[in-house]
C-alpha cells in the first residue's frame, strides 16, 4: 500500500510461507571453518525501496535518478529494456550480495500506474542492470543451484565472475564455468576410464629365479667329484654299448 504495487503471487506465497530466507555455509581450512556460501532473501521489514527519496539528504543532493541518460539503448535486439531509477520504475532490494551488488524485483513500467509485471535483475557495484530471470521462482531455483558461491550472479554479466570466484566454481560447481564446452560435446565431463590402460600389463613377465643356500667349500668339492664320476660313468656305459 505505501508503495501502490503488488507482490507478485510467487513471491507473495514465499512471504506467507516464510518473512525472508537466509542460509550460509562454510569450508574447512586448516581445521579452520571459512564462511564461502551465502543464500539470502530479505524480509519483508529489509525490502527496501531503491532510489526512492529520504527524508534525511538534502535537497540539492545527488540522488540515483541523476544517472538516468536519455541516450542509453533500451531494448535494443534481444535484450530487454534496462530498469530507471527515477520515477518510471519500482526498485526493491531482494539480496545485498554481501556488498558485490544488488539483487532486484524491478517493477519495470510505474506510470501512470504500475504494471503488475515484475522481473529480477542484478545491479553490480559499477551501478550497471543485469537481468536474470522473469520471475521469483525461476530466481529462487538459480539460487539454490548456484549454492550461494560469491559472487555468482556475475555469471550472468559479459564480463563473468572474478578470477577467485572462478576458482571455488571449479571446486564446487565446474559445469557453469564450462557452459560453452558442455553445448559442444554432452560427454565432455563424463570421466572414461578405460581398464586395459590403467591395468595394461608387461608383455614379457620377468621369471623370478630361486636363490640356492650357499654351501661350504668342502661340500661344493665333494659334489664336483660326484658330477665328474657320474659322467665318467656315463661315457664308459655309452662306450660298452
Amino acid at each position: 500500500q505505501k508503495n501502490s504495487c503488488v507482490l507478485p503471487e510467487d513471491l507473495k506465497n514465499f512471504y506467507l510461507m516464510t518473512d525472508g530466507f537466509q542460509m550460509t555455509w562454510s569450508v574447512k581450512t586448516d581445521d579452520t571453518p571459512m564462511p564461502l556460501g551465502s543464500m539470502v532473501i530479505n524480509s519483508i521489514s529489509k525490502l527496501c525501496r531503491l532510489g526512492g527519496s529520504s527524508m534525511y539528504t538534502l535537497p540539492s543532493a545527488p540522488t540515483l535518478a541523476d544517472l538516468e541518460d536519455d541516450t542509453d539503448e533500451e531494448g535494443n535486439g534481444d535484450k530487454p529494456e534496462k530498469p530507471h531509477f527515477d520515477s518510471r520504475s519500482l526498485i526493491f532490494e531482494l539480496d545485498p550480495c554481501n556488498g558485490n551488488g544488488k539483487v532486484c524485483l524491478v517493477y519495470k513500467h510505474a506510470e501512470p500506474v504500475v504494471s503488475p509485471d515484475t522481473e529480477i535483475w542484478f545491479l553490480d557495484r559499477a551501478l550497471y542492470w543485469h537481468f536474470l530471470t522473469k520471475t521469483f521462482t525461476a530466481y529462487y531455483r538459480l539460487l539454490i543451484t548456484h549454492l550461494g558461491l560469491p559472487q555468482w550472479q556475475y555469471a550472468f554479466t559479459s564480463y563473468g565472475v572474478s578470477p577467485q570466484a572462478k576458482q571455488w566454481f571449479n571446486m564446487y560447481k565446474p559445469i557453469t564455468i564450462n557452459t560453452a564446452l558442455l553445448s559442444e560435446e554432452a560427454d565432455s565431463f563424463v570421466n572414461k576410464l578405460d581398464p586395459s590402460k590403467v591395468f595394461k600389463s608387461k608383455n614379457k613377465t620377468p621369471v623370478l629365479k630361486k636363490k640356492q643356500p650357499p654351501q661350504p667349500p668342502g661340500s661344493q668339492k665333494s659334489h664336483t667329484s660326484m658330477t665328474s664320476a657320474k659322467t665318467c660313468s656315463s661315457a664308459g656305459n655309452s662306450s660298452r654299448k
